[in-house]
């Protein structure tokens, strides 16, 4: 829905649209032409270079002809662990198109994407912008042959499945227990905004993109805000590799999502949300445009929301375009305004100063699910949960080499060693939590609790939202140079350290892969690793090397293991032998 179209939303600066008009020509012609930019640029109000600039940003728009069918293979670690090039060669020799490129005929164009949220079911494509899971050679000639007899790839896609395989007994499940909308918005008729903040303190809830920030603490500090403009933003663009969670709850609990918005959009004193859903969910937007026209419907959303006198409230869905960085938020609040999804220097949080330069609530899908559903149940109920110090449950998805990959809700206290027999971990040895760029743990730390205790003491673990198994068959410098290659990718470009930093990172993994590493080099990949995490400018650089250093210190036998010398000395360069055969053979 565009602002213009709801008059809930107030008028904004028309470069808030660039996203949606960048997509329609996307969607509509398969890429940016010169004179659909020359267009949109004129109506901006931008330069051609400037909409440009913007354009190249986002890995899924194109300023030349992406195929009449484009297909984005997942690169991840884990699809490459589950037979990534076999899909790759056999896309290739289906299509006609080599890897980022599009065929001589122009139908298809073939390219690789880091992570669509969908490691439970790898190797996984998107095309046109439409989910296919579980690929073999198989059913990748299957539908290959379909599109070119004229199906649409609407017509033949997937429905991914949820895999919800664990919640707690005895009915404590938060987040999957029935729902029935409407049950914690209609708590808001007898509650203050004071009130519900009390609530959120008492419960001890905190952000669960990963920071684990008291969400009372946020949200009463955007209250107390004396703007009469506020905005609720839902921050929907869940891509770290290995996590999924926020797909599922979209997909099977949108309402509770919807309900924690409106709660905080009370709470704050704001009358819009926006929920930024990341371009590789696209296929999503259906579903929760219908969903929220059923809240509309069923009067909560709107004027007066739930019968509260005064209380008017609309959300909107603006869809990202690909690019990792925009899951830091201010990077987030920078695409939704137009403009390149580079994070902010923070001289402001989004609280004080955010969308549109008024503050704003910026939560992520997780977040906002468990606050609708402690609402409805109450302060008591939740808290009944979890262990003193973290109440509650915690959504993690769980890939890689286990029997049960999927999503589990667990109470916080469970043991690492209960999770990995739940999902049934094979020979489990390297294991990746929240994503490459979370902590890494050896199965000699199977006795450790997940947590949002004890972060310092590294006692608990604190787990955003994923973790990936990986046995001890795999490649240990295969696994950290995917994670690499992936920050080196989505990275911004802005701040030297992440910019050169995974570059040189990537480098020193490629030396040790091929066995021309010198211990040395081990030692320069923890200086590295280190000064990015110090002088980065925004979390991703700040976090890029952390499974890096990590490992480093956790898997010495395994590195030792690399070398077959204890030289710690850099190999010299002989510059005579170097050019010995130009010598004998110039003219």
């Amino acid at each position: 829905m565009s602002s213009d179209s709801n008059p809930l939303f107030p008028v904004e600066p028309t470069r808030s649209g660039l996203l949606a008009a960048l997509w329609q020509e996307q969607l509509q012609n398969q890429y940016i032409s010169r004179n659909a930019r020359q267009a949109l640029a004129a109506r901006y109000q931008l330069s051609e270079i400037e909409l440009e600039g913007v354009a190249t940003f986002y890995h899924f728009f194109h300023l030349q002809p992406a195929g009449q069918h484009t297909i984005y293979l997942n690169n991840s670690i884990i699809s490459e662990l589950r037979g990534y090039d076999r899909i790759r060669e056999t896309f290739e020799r289906e299509t006609g198109a080599h890897l980022n490129s599009v065929d001589p005929t122009g139908t298809f164009g073939l390219f690789q994407t880091p992570c669509i949220g969908l490691s439970d079911q790898e190797p996984a494509a998107l095309i046109d912008f439409y989910p296919f899971t579980n690929l073999n050679a198989l059913k990748v000639k299957d539908l290959i042959q379909k599109l070119k007899h004229g199906k649409s790839a609407a017509e033949i896609c997937d429905s991914p499945a949820d895999n919800i395989r664990f919640t707690p007994a005895n009915d404590r499940t938060l987040f999957f227990a029935p729902y029935q909308a409407g049950v914690a918005v209609q708590k808001l008729a007898v509650l203050t905004p004071e009130g519900v903040i009390e609530q959120l303190r008492i419960s001890e809830l905190a952000g669960r993109g990963g920071a684990f920030f008291p969400t009372w603490k946020k949200w009463d500090t955007c209250r107390t805000n004396t703007s009469p403009t506020k905005f609720i933003i839902c921050n929907a663009d869940e891509g770290e590799p290995g996590t999924f969670k926020d797909r599922v709850l979209l997909n099977n609990q949108p309402g509770s999502v919807l309900e924690g918005m409106i709660i905080a959009g009370f709470t704050v004193g704001a009358a819009w949300g926006i929920l930024y859903l990341r371009g590789e969910y696209r296929w999503l937007l259906g579903r929760l445009e219908t969903e929220l026209e059923n809240f509309r419907k069923k009067g909560l959303l709107g004027k007066n929301v739930a019968g509260i006198s005064g209380f008017d409230f609309d959300i909107r869905i603006e869809v990202g375009a690909g690019a990792y960085v925009c899951g830091e938020e201010t990077a987030l609040l920078e695409s939704l305004e137009g403009k390149r999804g580079e994070p902010r220097t923070k001289w402001f949080y989004p609280v004080e100063k955010g969308y549109l330069q008024q503050p704003t609530v910026v939560n992520n899908v997780e977040t906002f699910a468990a606050v609708g559903r402690l609402l409805a149940m109450g302060t008591f109920e939740y808290l009944k949960r979890g262990i003193p110090g973290s109440p509650g449950t915690k959504l993690i998805s769980i890939s890689g080499d286990c029997q049960r990959p999927g999503i589990y809700e667990i109470e916080w206290g469970m043991t690492v060693a209960e999770l990995l027999e739940h999902c049934g971990a094979e020979d489990p040895y390297f294991i990746q939590v929240s994503g490459p760029s979370g902590e890494c743990i050896s199965i000699k730390e199977k006795y450790r609790r997940i947590s949002m205790l004890d972060l310092l003491a590294q006692k608990d673990i604190r787990c955003g939202g994923s973790f990936m198994i990986f046995n001890s068959k795999r490649d240990l410098v295969h696994i950290l140079m995917n994670f690499s290659e992936f920050f080196k990718h989505e990275s911004c470009g802005v701040c030297t350290p992440c910019r050169a930093g995974n570059f040189i990172i990537q480098r020193k993994l490629e030396r040790l892969q091929n066995g021309l590493a010198n211990r040395n080099d081990l030692s320069e990949l923890k200086s590295w690793g280190t000064i990015m995490k110090t002088t980065s400018r925004c979390g991703l650089g700040k976090t890029a090397s952390n499974s890096i250093i990590q490992s480093l210190d956790k898997f010495q036998d395994y590195f030792d293991a690399r070398f077959t010398s204890t030289d710690t000395t850099y190999r010299q360069f002989d510059h005579h032998a170097a050019v010995e055969e130009y010598e004998r053979y110039k003219p």
